[in-house]
């Protein structure tokens, strides 16, 4: 059902009325007492811990699962919707959390999956190109990528892009964004803010869930606050705080403010030695030293996100070479065996192994750790995990379920358990807080603080200004291939890095 233009919107009015919705999966329960008003032409945030709710909610509005109870009304007629379809059919369109898309088929095809029928095609070919190249000029500026370019020779950033332009040519009444914007730079998520704001003046209802406060400022009208799956409030932008965020979230009172963390031994821990991470770029040294927390900011595609999988060993750099105590690492395992740990930033493709179990995804990369005369020791296994697994606030049912039982940010948590697990002596994490919450995100930067001061070195790429701002002794700039500039201390600010970030000084 297309999005009807008008001159006025009345944004008192309720489009979709959640109440008294609850959801179980066993004995989990998921939801047990949700209630949501969204209006058209408003945008109405939901923010809670991993575990609270969220994408159950999601998933009941989009008809992948059915509620055991409670009702949903939509402009004044209550519906079931019991499948996916639907949903659709009646002006609802997802993004899902996790970035679906066809890897093999071109950023077209993808951007118009689901809307064909058996034999025939919904929209004629001229105008899906129009349409096409329209959305995504709003979402990635003048230059995107061309249309018949394969969807898998695309970075996460843009992927993430080309699902949420895929939902945008739906013209919903109703626009589900479940962490969308996790993966997107600064650059493209102001141009997305940009175009849900013109698309609310029209009439769109835009239900938005993020971890992210910044973009809950920056886009949303009000919040309603999920715990343990039941509403504990909801308020209006202008008394929404990160403090009152995090007490209604998880009862604590403030945010965890950190400056200049590390007070390391300063020893060199790794040398960048005439690196090129752009076939234009300019070759650039660096050095990283063991106690220091080093931020790595860019656009998509400017070489912030390549330079972290190098630093990781797990992509090669197209010239230079990287060197630990004096020895070139010229392979991965070469950066393993001198204590380099890689936090990957596509847990969906890179971080778990989906068929395996939570307890078998921890323990995978150090079973040689747990293993006595060709015996696994469960007992060490368990002491290595329990602390970890406390401290990160793990949500799980048991250590035998799937990995993908857990939800994305539990997932996440179990990563970043099982790379600690590792004790390693560099630390290389990729956007290690996308789609983790507010009051997790606090105790990973306390984490990250302790590697420090026991002297690991901690490189951190990241999309997050302010997270870098809390976080990191020093900022490494990339802007098209190149590293543009290393900012101490002294020198961060928030003006400062974005503007780094589009190449200009502060």
């Amino acid at each position: 059902m297309s999005q009807v233009a008008a001159t006025t919107v009345d944004t008192e009015a309720s489009l979709l009325s959640v109440a008294g919705v609850a959801k179980a999966f066993g004995e989990t329960k998921a939801l047990s007492a949700c209630n949501l008003t969204l209006r058209a032409g408003r945008v109405h945030a939901v923010i809670g811990e991993n575990g609270s709710g969220k994408s159950t909610l999601v998933k009941v509005l989009t008809g992948v699962v059915q509620p055991d109870r409670g009702s949903i009304i939509l402009s004044g007629v209550p519906v079931r919707l019991s499948a996916p379809k639907q949903a659709r059919q009646v002006g609802i369109a997802t993004t899902f959390q996790e970035v679906l898309v066809l890897e093999q088929l071109s950023l077209l095809d993808n951007l118009w999956l689901g809307q064909d029928g058996l034999f025939r095609r919904g929209v004629d070919a001229e105008r899906r190109r129009s349409e096409s190249a329209a959305v995504l000029g709003e979402l990635l500026g003048d230059a995107p990528p061309d249309l018949s370019t394969r969807v898998a020779d695309l970075d996460l950033g843009m992927r993430q892009a080309v699902v949420i332009a895929r939902s945008l040519l739906l013209k919903p009444r109703l626009l589900i964004l479940d962490e969308a914007t996790a993966a997107l730079d600064i650059a493209v998520r102001d141009r997305l803010v940009a175009a849900l704001r013109k698309r609310t003046a029209e009439g769109l209802a835009v239900l938005f869930i993020t971890h992210k406060m910044d973009e809950i400022a920056a886009l949303s009208d009000e919040v309603t606050v999920l715990r343990s799956g039941e509403s504990v409030a909801t308020l209006p932008i202008a008394e929404v705080t990160p403090a009152r965020m995090l007490a209604l979230m998880s009862g604590r009172s403030e945010p965890l403010s950190l400056s200049a963390v590390a007070n390391g031994n300063g020893r060199l821990a790794l040398t960048v030695h005439d690196v090129r991470v752009s076939v234009k770029g300019t070759p650039f040294g660096l050095e990283i030293r063991s106690g220091e927390v080093l931020g790595l900011a860019g656009l998509a595609g400017h070489g912030a996100d390549f330079f972290a999988q190098i630093l990781g060993g797990v992509r090669a750099p197209l010239d230079g070479h990287i060197e630990a105590d004096g020895q070139v690492l010229s392979n991965t395992g070469a950066f393993v065996r001198h204590g380099i740990a890689y936090v990957p930033r596509d847990r969906k493709t890179e971080g778990i192994f989906a068929p395996l179990s939570i307890a078998d995804n921890f323990s995978m990369s150090t079973l040689h750790r747990y293993t006595r005369f060709g015996l696994l020791d469960e007992g060490r296994i368990t002491a290595s995990r329990q602390p970890l697994f406390a401290r990160l606030g793990v949500k799980f049912g048991r250590l035998g379920d799937a990995m993908t039982s857990l939800s994305g940010g539990n997932q996440q948590k179990v990563i970043l358990a099982r790379t600690l697990a590792r004790q390693p002596k560099v630390l290389v994490l990729n956007d290690p807080t996308r789609g983790v919450d507010l009051a997790t995100k606090q105790d990973i930067y306390s984490l990250l603080a302790e590697q420090a001061q026991a002297n690991v070195a901690v490189v951190i790429h990241s999309t997050e200004i302010e997270q870098l701002l809390v976080l990191c002794q020093r900022v490494a700039i990339f802007h098209h291939g190149t590293l543009f500039a290393v900012l101490d201390r002294q020198a961060l600010s928030r003006d400062a890095l974005i503007a780094g970030l589009f190449g200009r000084a502060a």
